[in-house]
């Protein structure tokens, strides 16, 4: 078994363990090593442009908004421009699809609704972008894709 297809397996358990409406749930270091590894895996960072602007992004991920800054209103055009962009690229449906938030909830909501689109293998990104907040409200200092020292640029 490859370590692809290894990585794969472990977050097919994870989402089984957790009921998950999608394939299942990768770390950060999961996530990044498949996007390495598979030509075909895409990365769909679901931040708002001002998380992306002022916190960092990933390299070479597409962004499609799951709510709008300020106020953090619905995207209530989610999956018609995740289809869109997805169509624009030829993504074949059952190739890897990564999702990415702040912290890996509106990710979560993302994969569930790329899943119901007929996306076999969309994945969540455990702990986001950022990751969990410490005791001081501080982020990137726990967990998370920026603390695990994998890229991103401002």
């Amino acid at each position: 078994m490859s370590n692809q297809q290894t990585i794969l397996t472990l977050a097919q358990k994870r989402g089984a363990e957790k009921n998950l409406p999608y394939a299942g749930a990768l770390t950060p270091q999961e996530a990044f090593e498949i996007l390495q590894d598979d030509t075909k895996a895409l990365l769909v960072d679901v931040r708002t442009k001002a998380e992306l602007e002022l916190v960092g992004r990933v390299p070479n991920a597409v962004n499609v908004e799951w709510a709008f800054y300020p106020g953090m209103v619905a995207n209530d055009d989610f999956a018609e421009q995740l289809s869109a962009e997805l169509n624009k690229r030829r993504f074949d449906k059952k190739s890897v699809l990564i999702f990415l938030c702040r912290t890996g909830a509106r990710s979560n909501n993302a994969a569930s609704v790329a899943a119901t689109l007929g996306y076999t293998q969309a994945y969540n990104t455990l702990e986001g972008f950022e990751g969990e907040a410490n005791g001081a409200k501080q982020r990137t200092l726990i967990n998370g894709w920026k603390h695990a020292n994998l890229p991103w640029s401002n």
